[in-house]
């Protein structure tokens, strides 16, 4: 299997460069074979052009399933009939801010609008169910790129709320997670959706179709 690195975008690897040395490092101490989503997944969320990214949604860990980790924070392939919990939050909030949700959990269609779901740790071991922490070192190095390019920031849970500081005050779109664990708390009636759109068109941005309809 390729190195790590080698599946990064070239694009990302110029505004990257310091952390060409922790995927080095990554590389040697993960098990790929026992972790999730598919090494040349990985870095799904980089297959576009940096200065395209209008908005970056952070989660906190991929899917432990291998059929629904597919390198976008989130999101599962088209062909995931049975939605994860917090994908179907997600959708609820969608629909109760913006009046409707995607067909189905593929939210690829995001990427294309210049939407990055970045997950906080972009691995998962399946056996420990553990990221590793280089991960974070990682997206720390992200998302301070990402804010300098001028994007909005969602933080949804506390892991991805650690990168809140990192983008202005009136670019911080923050709640709690999705996951049945917490979307009572905070997540439901968020509005985020809208939140987004709104900042958009203060900047003078596209907003986005966050529905696909």
């Amino acid at each position: 299997m390729p190195a790590l690195e080698t599946f990064l975008d070239d694009r990302w690897k110029v505004l990257l460069q310091p952390g060409i040395e922790i995927l080095e490092k990554l590389d040697k101490s993960i098990d790929f074979d026992a972790s999730v989503p598919r090494k040349d997944f990985i870095f799904k969320a980089f297959e576009c052009d940096p200065k395209d990214v209008s908005v970056v949604i952070f989660g906190q860990d991929p899917y432990p399933d291998p059929k629904n980790a597919m390198g976008l924070a989130f999101s599962v392939d088209a062909s995931v009939t049975k939605l994860p919990a917090s994908l179907k939050n997600i959708y609820s909030e969608m629909k109760s801010d913006i009046g409707s949700c995607p067909a189905d959990g593929d939210l690829s269609f995001l990427s294309q609008q210049g939407v990055m779901l970045l997950n906080r740790g972009l691995t998962l071991d399946l056996n420990s169910k553990q990221v590793n922490p280089l991960w974070y070192q990682f997206t720390d190095l992200v998302a301070r790129v990402i804010s300098d390019l001028g994007a909005i920031g969602v933080f949804w849970g506390n892991q991805a709320q650690e990168l809140a500081k990192y983008f202005p005050v009136d670019k911080r779109v923050v709640s709690v997670h999705p996951s049945p664990l917490s979307a009572y708390r905070g997540f439901f009636g968020s509005q985020p959706f809208s939140k987004v759109n709104v900042l958009l068109q203060s900047q003078g941005r596209k907003s986005i179709d966050w529905t696909k309809q």
